[in-house]
């Protein structure tokens, strides 16, 4: 039986409200308006047309948010994290290139 609400089992699980996200990354929901303005994430809405947040976003916008206190603009912040997720991407697809070349092939030859 799983227990607990599924904001805490499903990172991605549009929890939190504006007002609720923004006191957790102790920042002001402009600044979170700010970082879906710039499609770094895209919160879902409740029917009553309210943004809602997951885990997953607030860790991305957490992120976006410190590069805004150290008085980085906040499109370049979200361009920022874009690009050192793209880079972290590329890294694991490398490394597992990497892996597979040095991997014996055990296909036999027709």
């Amino acid at each position: 039986m799983i227990t607990g609400r599924p904001s805490e089992r499903v990172p991605r699980y549009p929890a939190c409200t504006m007002g609720r996200a923004a006191d957790m990354l102790g920042t002001t929901p402009g600044i979170l308006r700010a970082i879906g303005d710039a499609r770094l994430i895209t919160p879902l809405r409740s029917e009553g047309g309210h943004r809602r947040y997951s885990r997953y976003q607030l860790r991305i916008a957490a992120r976006a948010r410190t590069l805004v206190d150290r008085g980085t603009p906040v499109e370049a912040a979200c361009r920022i994290v874009i690009l050192e997720d793209q880079l972290e991407e590329a890294r694991r697809v490398n490394a597992e290139h990497h892996r597979a070349a040095r991997e014996p092939h055990t296909g036999k030859a027709a």
